[in-house]
């Protein structure tokens, strides 16, 4: 049996053919020589890992295989089908200042397609016409197919995958990917697509970031014991230059690669300990347009890719130190983040930081209590280059008591301390200023959160049940300069929540009262809201119609002068025909009065459709 395995990239154009044992390599013209290297070393690599893995894994596998297990398959059906389709039309009309469409649809479905009962061929899709006219990296449309037999996860279209924080981290991307998850301890996962599609830029588009095409591929594999556990990531992400015609240069956006490298492993060397830890190199080539060679102290991922002048590279490192006795739990955290690390795989990352964290977590009073802390010490500039660094206190604590099944209370608070050094130009003009008092530049920001709830259930019976639910938030934020709270840089916001819910079980009806508050004070001003509302929800024919209305109305006051009034109304019905198919249908009216503004009234009403099916 042949086993063929073709890839090529444009760049690259590089093209692997596996036949049985042999590996035969057809290498046209590439960029560079280090770039060759990287496909060969990493896709070899991966690719022995893959096949290895399969080969075992099918040939222990082809052992079990009996007469009986060949009967179970005769007997199912060939083809099963399951799933469901949502349709949703949203209409808008009003005349507040908004930007939204007056008609929006949503369509969404999975359907999954059962094969003799061992396969399974998941597909789902996402189509809208909300933001329609606009350019995206990252299309709000999706198609996607998840096929699995077993122990084998496919990916194909627009899917995501996540390898770990510091790799591929929940990114989007059109094209391929799989999981293998054998019994035996090897795991791998793999995958290939576009990360990125290629948006021009536009200076009439305020909303479209323009981009070029960017393309990745990555790896990750694991071998997996009981007692022990050891890791491989690689992740590489390259920008088509060719892909954009007018280059966005004068934003500063230019095509980049990205190689990343990450090392994880974990032990348990004795019961209820369990020690792991991660360190990831990341080296990003900030323009690839650049022909110069880089200069200085080289990294180890140069084996794989050489990169120019913009290459740069760093480094992130993360252990956790997890002990459980019978009820009790300790853990010790320590994570540094290199300044400017950074990776392709994932849309958001935080870099120049040093975390210090210590967890703990308890049960006592027969299991009707608990209470969890946590506390930690961050930290930035750890270059001593920026013109600010930031230390941070970050301490929380959480409390639950139930003293019966009836009444049910958690409180928590959290302090947030943050401690922040400015430094004058005139430190790197001169040696040492004389001009200004470097203490005055020190200051702290303190943020206090604290929440108390309580849920009591006063009645409960087969005729009914009542609640009553309390809730009450406190924040606290100000900046200290000298250890004085200047005028004006102090805020508070109290919230208090009340509410009783009724629930009649034989008439299938439902009510709940409630009443909000909301007091804040920001600088010199405050701001005080409040109100009631009241909804009602009820089921009808069989409880195949279900129903809702609620109003709410709330009045906003600042020094004691009215500022606004917003009415809101609510009205919702759903209704299952043949038990396969729903039809929905909601109304929302908003008349806000403004004192600074006038009067508003907007009008949203929804429309929508299911159908499940097996």
């Amino acid at each position: 049996m042949n086993i063929i395995h073709y890839f090529s990239q444009k760049e690259h154009g590089l093209k692997l053919r596996m036949r049985g044992s042999a590996l035969c390599l057809n290498l046209r013209p590439v960029l560079s020589t280090f770039s060759s290297q990287l496909w060969s070393f990493s896709f070899k690599l991966t690719l022995a890992l893959v096949f290895s893995l399969l080969a075992f894994s099918f040939s222990s596998k082809a052992q079990n295989i009996n007469i009986e297990s060949l009967k179970g398959i005769g007997k199912a059906k060939p083809i099963r089908v399951s799933g469901g389709i949502n349709a949703n039309s949203v209409m808008f009309a009003g005349n507040g200042a908004t930007m939204r469409s007056p008609f929006t649809y949503f369509l969404q479905g999975s359907v999954n397609a059962n094969l003799f009962g061992q396969i399974n061929l998941p597909f789902s899709f996402n189509l809208t016409n909300s933001g329609h006219g606009f350019s995206y990296p990252t299309l709000p449309n999706r198609l996607s197919l998840n096929p699995t037999y077993k122990w084998i996860s496919g990916h194909i279209g627009d899917v995501s995958m996540t390898f770990s924080p510091y790799t591929l981290n929940g990114h989007q991307f059109r094209g391929l990917g799989f999981d293998l998850t054998p019994d035996g301890p090897w795991k791998v996962s793999a995958m290939y697509g576009r990360l990125n599609k290629a948006v021009e830029y536009d200076p009439m588009v305020n909303n479209a970031q323009p981009g070029y095409k960017r393309m990745g591929y990555g790896a990750k594999v694991g071998f997996e014991k009981t007692k022990y556990m050891v890791g491989l990531t690689v992740f590489r992400a390259k920008d088509e230059i060719s892909s954009l015609v007018n280059r966005p240069d004068s934003l500063l956006i230019f095509p980049q690669s990205n190689l990343v490298m990450s090392w994880e492993a974990r032990v348990k060397p004795m019961k209820g300990l369990e020690l792991s830890t991660e360190f990831a190199t990341s080296g990003l080539t900030r323009d690839l347009r650049d022909t110069s060679e880089k200069a200085g102290r080289r990294n180890y991922l140069n084996l794989l890719s050489k990169g120019n002048a913009s290459t740069a590279y760093y480094n992130a490192f993360k252990s956790q130190l997890n002990y459980s006795y019978k009820k009790s739990t300790l853990g010790v955290g320590y994570e540094r983040v290199a300044p400017g690390y950074q990776t392709l795989g994932a849309y958001y990352f935080n870099s120049d930081l040093e975390n210090i964290t210590v967890n703990m977590s308890q049960v006592f009073l027969k299991d009707k209590a608990n209470i969890a802390v946590n506390v930690g010490f961050q930290r930035d500039d750890l270059d001593h280059n920026k013109a600010s660094g930031t230390r941070r206190f970050v301490g929380s604590a959480n409390l639950g008591y139930n003293p019966s099944e009836k009444v049910q209370t958690t409180v928590s608070y959290s302090n947030f301390q943050t401690y922040m050094n400015m430094r004058p130009q005139f430190d790197y003009i001169n040696q040492a200023s004389q001009f200004q008092n470097i203490d005055t530049l020190n200051y702290i920001q303190i943020s206090q959160n604290a929440n108390a709830n309580v849920n009591w259930m006063t009645r409960k019976n087969e005729k009914q049940t009542q609640a009553l639910n309390l809730n009450l938030s406190f924040q606290d934020a100000t900046d200290q300069q000298g250890g004085i709270v200047a005028n004006g840089n102090a805020s508070q916001f109290y919230n208090l929540a009340a509410a009783y819910n009724v629930v009649l079980i034989k008439q299938g009806m439902g009510f709940t009262l409630a009443y909000n508050t909301s007091y804040n004070t920001i600088g010199k001003n405050d701001f005080l809201t409040m109100g009631p509302t009241l909804s009602v929800n009820a089921k009808f024919l069989k409880k195949t119609l279900v129903t809702g209305f609620s109003t709410s109305y709330n009045l906003s006051n600042s020094l004691g002068v009215r500022q606004s009034s917003v009415l809101n109304i609510r009205a919702n019905a759903s209704y299952v025909v043949l038990k396969k198919h729903n039809l929905n249908f909601s109304l929302m009216n908003q008349n806000r009065n403004l004192v600074s503004k006038g009067k508003t009234n907007d009008m949203t009403a929804t429309l929508g459709y299911g159908y499940s099916f097996k």
